[in-house]
């Protein structure tokens, strides 16, 4: 099957519009250095793609699996309504402040600087980690697909020692790929995502209607087989890993024409169609997998799925399909991290900020954020020839990061609303922008407490999860040293930046808490 990226042409405004978004960001402070070129399915790919489907579904499919059984189907839709409360509130925000750096812009501008800070390093720094935690995956398709893909050793489970290396190894390959794309033109990196998005939602329609012609059971297993309410809370790991990074729209703000409009409609849509087709996915390989019991789907996963089901020929095409969507997701991934320091070091707030926030006139790229990231995640690859269980503690240490920083933007959001309702707010053209109305403190309490909940349930150190051999405690508590170190290594930074009598700029003059954005 030949896939190809629609178009963004014909949705592209005249330059008058080009000029009205530059004017409304010059009213939050910024200069528009970053090209401005991206259409509407070039925000949705840059949501969807960083959430990744085949990506995800395919990495942690055989570890949800191991721990909740065939009910742990059920933590797919319970996550996609948990966070679609949360993007419901990211939407709001994103039409009143479409500047890159979201998290971090939105956290500041509705608490306070030092605040909006922490959440922004967190964000970033978790970002990284899902870099490296996406590079990895490649893992769970290439050796599927070509056993000469497999480099070291001769295991390719992920949580074998030879798996993990050879992770390790494919990993930070892709990550020269993607660091080379992130250097090249902004449109360059946007046809790659809108093609690798294309192609991954075409591929994971096919894979789930052949399983779902190849199904031997009916969708009653997912209630009467599995584990119990502990087991499924770790089984969450899996969806929840799965629905995070719709806020890239959002990220992807000052590249995108008519960003009050679109972005807002893209985060949920890009987040929407990702968990539909990952409870599908999911679905559909539980009713079709040989065998429930033989102990190969928690081991092997989907990919044991599609070439036992589907034959090796066309089962291998498939995961070929999987493969190129772990190099767009991780692209993506890596794009939006860098747009996350590019804004931060424009308000001088990071380390070596002259040069994180230097844009090419010629590519409208920072070439010094792509290259930092993808360095760092490629020296958090490193891990992994340590130990197998490094794969799930850095899969799970991103997601807590991610989960905490959407907290620091929520949590202050429903401050904000509880103070006032939030006035209301309209594009450079006098629309109406989104809203959640009178729905919106419910909805963003919900927010909230999903989030927070679902952090100390992914880090809580769990000994069977994290160091299932005794060997490693440090893997046992690895999420929780990272915040810690993390939080650390920011607060001496600030405080050394502090004693010199620097001061950054991000929310040291914010816009008003939520204001209406017209110019």
């Amino acid at each position: 099957m030949t896939a190809t990226a629609p178009s963004d042409a014909r949705t592209q405004p005249p330059d008058n519009q080009d000029r009205e978004d530059t004017a409304a960001l010059a009213d939050f402070g910024y200069r528009q250095e970053l090209h401005r070129s991206l259409g509407r399915y070039a925000s949705f790919a840059a949501g969807f793609s960083f959430i990744s489907v085949l990506t995800t579904v395919f990495q942690f499919f055989a570890f949800g699996y191991s721990f909740g059984g065939p009910r742990f189907f059920w933590t797919w839709p319970a996550v996609l309504i948990g966070q679609l409360l949360v993007a419901a509130c990211f939407a709001e925000l994103a039409a009143r402040y479409p500047i890159s750096g979201a998290v971090y812009q939105w956290s500041s501008r509705l608490s306070n600087a030092v605040f909006g800070w922490y959440a922004g390093w967190i964000m970033v720094l978790g970002q990284i980690v899902v870099v490296a935690a996406a590079a990895l995956a490649l893992q769970v398709v290439l050796p599927a697909v070509w056993s000469g893909f497999q480099l070291i050793g001769t295991d390719p489970s992920p949580v074998s020692s030879d798996g993990a290396a050879n992770a390790a190894l494919l990993g930070i390959a892709l990550l020269v790929l993607t660091t080379a794309v992130n250097l090249l033109d902004n449109k360059v990196m946007s046809l790659v995502n809108r093609i690798g998005v294309t192609a991954e939602i075409a591929g994971a329609v096919l894979i789930v209607v052949l399983l779902l012609t190849h199904a031997d059971r009916s969708p009653s297993v997912t209630v009467h087989t599995g584990g119990g309410g502990s087991a499924l809370l770790v089984g969450s790991f899996a969806a929840a890993y799965v629905m995070i990074g719709f806020d890239s729209a959002g990220e992807m703000s000052e590249e995108t024409r008519h960003p009050r409009r679109v972005a807002p409609r893209t985060i949920l849509t890009a987040l929407t169609a990702a968990g539909l087709l990952a409870s599908l996915l999911v679905l559909a390989a539980l009713l079709a997998a040989p065998s429930l019991t033989d102990g190969r789907l928690g081991t092997d996963g989907l990919s044991y799925v599609l070439t036992s089901r589907l034959g090796g020929g066309l089962g291998r095409v498939l995961l070929c399909d999987v493969a190129l969507a772990v190099a767009v997701a991780t692209l993506a991934i890596q794009t939006s991290a860098t747009r996350m320091l590019f804004s931060m070091a424009r308000d001088r707030a990071l380390p070596f900020s002259p040069a994180l926030s230097r844009v090419s006139p010629r590519t409208g790229q920072p070439a010094a954020p792509a290259l930092v990231v993808g360095v760092l995640s490629a020296a958090l690859l490193l891990i992994a020839f340590t130990s197998p269980e490094a794969w799930l503690a850095i899969g799970t240490t991103c997601i807590v990061m991610l989960y905490l920083a959407y907290s620091m933007v929520t949590g202050p959001l429903l401050l904000r609303r509880l103070r006032a309702p939030l006035p209301p707010a309209t594009d450079e053209s006098g629309d109406p922008v989104f809203s959640l109305g009178r729905w919106g403190v419910p909805v963003n309490a919900a927010a909230l407490l999903y989030g927070l909940a679902m952090t100390v349930n992914l880090a809580w150190p769990r000994a069977a999860v994290y160091d299932p051999s005794g060997t490693h405690w440090y893997f046992q508590w690895f999420t929780l040293l990272f915040l810690a170190a993390a939080l650390a290594v920011g607060a001496t930074w600030r405080a050394l930046r502090s004693r010199r009598g620097h001061k950054t700029t991000a929310g040291a003059a914010p816009a008003p808490a939520v204001p209406a954005p017209t110019p």
